[in-house]
C-alpha cells in the first residue's frame, strides 16, 4: 500500500532581507511580517519507490540551489534525485533561493551591501537549504499507509489574464483603479488578451483512521496581492493564506502543499472593476472555501501506483536584434560591472537592463540550447508537473484538456528559474513578458511554450499509458 508522510519548516527571513520580484535591481529590505513563510514537504512512497515533493513559499529558486537540496536530499533519505520536485510559489512578498536577474557567468561583483542587485542574498539562502532539508525530514519520519483521492472545483473573480490589448495595439498590464479617477472605466483597453484557469485542484491522501495526512492543493495566479500594496511587507500571499486555512479546517491539521500553475500571464485583480482592494487573505479564504467542499465530496482508494519522468528539452533563444546588443555593449563598455545612480541611490536603470540583455549571451555560451527540464509524477490517477519558469495559462490549459491522466496539477517556477514563456502571438505583440529590451527574463524562442506542452503530453501518456 502508498505510504505518505508531510513536514514543514518556518523560513521567514529576518528584517532587513531582500524581497525579490521587483526587478531593475532595486532593494526591499523587509521591515514587517505580515504572515511567515515556510517550507513544505509531501514525501509518498509504494515499495521501492519514492518520490518528494518540496514547496517553497519564495519567489523563485535557481538550479544551484535545487541541486544543493536533491543533493543532500537524496545522501540523506534515499531519494533518487529525479524523484524529487522543488516548486516555488513565486511570492513576490518574499526572497529568492539564488540570483535570477542576472546570469551566473555575467561578471557581477558588488560590494556586500549591494548583494541584492543580482536578486538574492546568499544568507537567506543558507538558511532555506537547512530549514528544506528539515522539513524533508519531518515528512520521512511520519510515513503511514493512506488511501488517495481526488476532485476539482471551478471558481470565478480570483485570477484574471493580465494582458491587456490597448486601444493603440500595445501590450499593457491592468491595474487596480479608482472608480473617481476613472469613472468610465480604463478606456485605454480595447480588450483582454488570454483566458485564466478556473480549475481549485485537490488530490488528499487519507490513513486508515480516517485522518488527513496531507492535502495537494492547485490554483493559478500570481502572488502579488500583498506586493501591490506593501512592497516591504513578508507574507506568504494567498497561496500561505490558503495552505493556512486548510490546516486550520481539520482536526487532524494536515499540512497542505500549495502548487501555483502556469500564471505568467495572470494578476489576482480584474482589469474593469473600480475600487477592487488586492486581499490575499480574502483570496486564500474563498479557494479554502471552494476545496474544503472538494475534500467533503472525495472517494478514497487504495492506490499503489507511483512513478516518475524527467526530460531535458533543449530551447532556442531569441533573436537580440543588433541595435540593442550594440546598446547593451555601449552601456557596459563604461561600467562593465556596475553603474550607480548617485540622485536615486539604485542602480542605474539603463545598466540593469543592458547587464540583463548581456546575459543572454552568457547564458547561450555556457548552454547554446537552453536545457528546460521536465518532471512529470504519477501518484495513482493524479499526474503532478512540474515545469521551470512562468509559462502562459494557454500552455497549461493544452495540457489538462489533452491529457489521459484524470486528474493534472502543474507547479510553474519548479527546479530552475527561466523567465516567462509566452504563446507565440503574445511574443509577437511584446509586452512587459516578451518585451524589446530583450531582458533575461524574456529570452527564450517564441516556440518554446509549444515545443514544452508537445513534451509534456508525450510524458503524461507515457506514465498513463
Amino acid at each position: 500500500m502508498m505510504r505518505a508522510g508531510a513536514g514543514r519548516s518556518d523560513i521567514t527571513p529576518a528584517q532587513g532581507t531582500h524581497l525579490s520580484g521587483d526587478g531593475m535591481g532595486i532593494h526591499r529590505p523587509a521591515r514587517s511580517v505580515f504572515d511567515s513563510l515556510y517550507a513544505r514537504a509531501l514525501v509518498v512512497e509504494s515499495g521501492e519507490r519514492r518520490i518528494c515533493l518540496l514547496t517553497l513559499d519564495l519567489l523563485c529558486v535557481t538550479l544551484e540551489y535545487t541541486q544543493r537540496i536533491r543533493e543532500a536530499a537524496a545522501r540523506q533519505f534515499g531519494f533518487k534525485q529525479e524523484a524529487i520536485l522543488v516548486h516555488s510559489a513565486q511570492n513576490h512578498s518574499s526572497p529568492s533561493l539564488g540570483n535570477l536577474m542576472l546570469d551566473p557567468d555575467f561578471p557581477f561583483q558588488p560590494e556586500p551591501d549591494k548583494e541584492y542587485i543580482g536578486g538574492a542574498e546568499k544568507a537567506y539562502g543558507e538558511m532555506a537549504v537547512t530549514r528544506s532539508l528539515e522539513a524533508i525530514a519531518q515528512a520521512c519520519g511520519c510515513l503511514r499507509p493512506v488511501q488517495m483521492g481526488w476532485g476539482r472545483a471551478v471558481v470565478e473573480g480570483l485570477a484574471f489574464n493580465r494582458r491587456a490589448i490597448r486601444t493603440d495595439g500595445a501590450i499593457g498590464m491592468p491595474w487596480f483603479y479608482r472608480g473617481a479617477d476613472q469613472p468610465l472605466g480604463p478606456t485605454g483597453i480595447r480588450c483582454i488578451e488570454g483566458p485564466f484557469d478556473p480549475e481549485v485542484g485537490v488530490v488528499a491522501f487519507r490513513g486508515d483512521d480516517m485522518r488527513l495526512a496531507a492535502l495537494l492543493l492547485h490554483f493559478s495566479c500570481h502572488p502579488v496581492n500583498v506586493y501591490a500594496t506593501d512592497k516591504y511587507a513578508v507574507s506568504g500571499d494567498w497561496p500561505g493564506a490558503w495552505s493556512a486555512a486548510m490546516r486550520e479546517s481539520f482536526p487532524d491539521r494536515p499540512e497542505s502543499l500549495v502548487l501555483n500553475g502556469c500564471c505568467g500571464n495572470l494578476n489576482p485583480w480584474p482589469a474593469f472593476t473600480p475600487d477592487f482592494v488586492p486581499d490575499h487573505r480574502r483570496m486564500g479564504g474563498a479557494l479554502a472555501e471552494r476545496s474544503r467542499r472538494v475534500v467533503e465530496r472525495l472517494a478514497f482508494t487504495p492506490t499503489d501506483t507511483l512513478d516518475w519522468r524527467m526530460r531535458c528539452v533543449p530551447l532556442d533563444y531569441r533573436d537580440v536584434p543588433d541595435v540593442r546588443r550594440q546598446e547593451a555593449d555601449r552601456v557596459l563598455r563604461d561600467h562593465p560591472s556596475l553603474k550607480w545612480d548617485a540622485a536615486r541611490n539604485e542602480v542605474d536603470v539603463n545598466w540593469f537592463l543592458a547587464a540583463s540583455t548581456k546575459s543572454i549571451e552568457y547564458c547561450r555560451k555556457r548552454w547554446p540550447r537552453f536545457p528546460y527540464e521536465i518532471q512529470v509524477f504519477r501518484i495513482g490517477d493524479a499526474a503532478i508537473v512540474g515545469l521551470p519558469g512562468e509559462p502562459f495559462v494557454e500552455g497549461q490549459l493544452a495540457i489538462k484538456v489533452q491529457s489521459p491522466a484524470a486528474c493534472v496539477q502543474v507547479a510553474h517556477m519548479s527546479t530552475q528559474y527561466v523567465g516567462y514563456m509566452p504563446t507565440r502571438e503574445a511574443c509577437a505583440r511584446g509586452g512587459h513578458e516578451a518585451n524589446d529590451s530583450c531582458t533575461y527574463w524574456a529570452k527564450l524562442a517564441p516556440d518554446s511554450l509549444d515545443v514544452v506542452v508537445d513534451n509534456v503530453k508525450a510524458m503524461i501518456k507515457e506514465l498513463f499509458a
